[in-house]
């Protein structure tokens, strides 16, 4: 398979509301890497998966609500444990979205997207799934 990565961040703050979770049950902020794979199985007449500034653009469109945020408050989250693995799954939901409705302008050959969000440089967490 061929891929295209792009990559942005976001500062957040959340609370993690569980015992399991010590003390980042409360709130605190944390800035994630987020890097966003695109995968085809060949690519286009022009030699691209994906035209890299559009999937900035998507990218940033996705991050765009969640920037700055405190996710405790933010519209759709409410009762859920915002852990890096939930973000990773939300971003994929929202690109795989923009990829089917042909944001994206690939032509329908994206296969795959992959959503890693590095917590730190020694943890990091994705969501892959085919689209």
């Amino acid at each position: 398979m061929f891929a295209v990565e792009v990559r942005d961040h976001i500062m957040i703050a959340h609370s993690l509301k569980s015992p399991v979770f010590g003390p980042a049950q409360g709130l605190h902020g944390a800035t994630f890497v987020v890097d966003a794979a695109f995968f085809t199985e060949d690519i286009d007449e022009n030699g691209l998966v994906v035209d890299i500034g559009l999937a900035t653009e998507e990218l940033q469109a996705t991050l765009a609500p969640l920037r700055y945020k405190n996710l405790d408050e933010v519209d759709g989250f409410a009762g859920k444990i915002t852990t890096t693995e939930f973000l990773c799954k939300h971003i994929f939901d929202a690109l795989a979205a923009a990829a089917r409705s042909g944001k994206l302008n690939d032509g329908g050959r994206i296969r795959k997207i992959r959503v890693q969000l590095h917590e730190s440089h020694v943890a990091r967490a994705w969501y892959e799934a085919a689209i």
